[in-house]
């Protein structure tokens, strides 16, 4: 199995070439952590400062994906063929809204 997807990871990203980045990204999710967490998140976003926003299905498994942040964030940067600077999880159904600050609450800031 290991061979299989050393196979994979080196081969994809050649593969892949015609699909948007963002889409480059998603196939190469489950080759870079296995089926078993590729099942427990989904690539979301690729913002304009190349973090790559994921949605986890539950807090749960934010322990793992924390841990192995650094690794795949490298292992998916090549098989990928997309540079990224960070990669950010979320847990599915929070509050909080990534890189979508409106106007309004701008001014409110800077008014405090």
């Amino acid at each position: 199995m290991q061979n299989m997807r050393d196979f994979l990871r080196s081969n994809l990203g050649r593969s892949l070439r015609d699909m948007s980045e963002l889409d480059r990204l998603s196939a190469a999710w489950p080759v870079a952590c296995g089926s078993t967490l590729a099942s427990r998140a989904e690539v979301t976003e690729l913002t304009p400062e190349r973090v790559l926003n994921l949605t986890v299905a539950s807090q749960e498994w934010m322990p793992p994906f924390l841990q192995m942040r650094t690794a795949l964030q490298n292992d998916l940067a090549r098989i990928a063929s997309v540079r990224l600077t960070g990669i950010h999880f979320e847990v599915k159904g929070s509050k909080k809204i990534w890189n979508k600050q409106t106007p309004a609450s701008t001014s409110k800031k800077s008014a405090t």
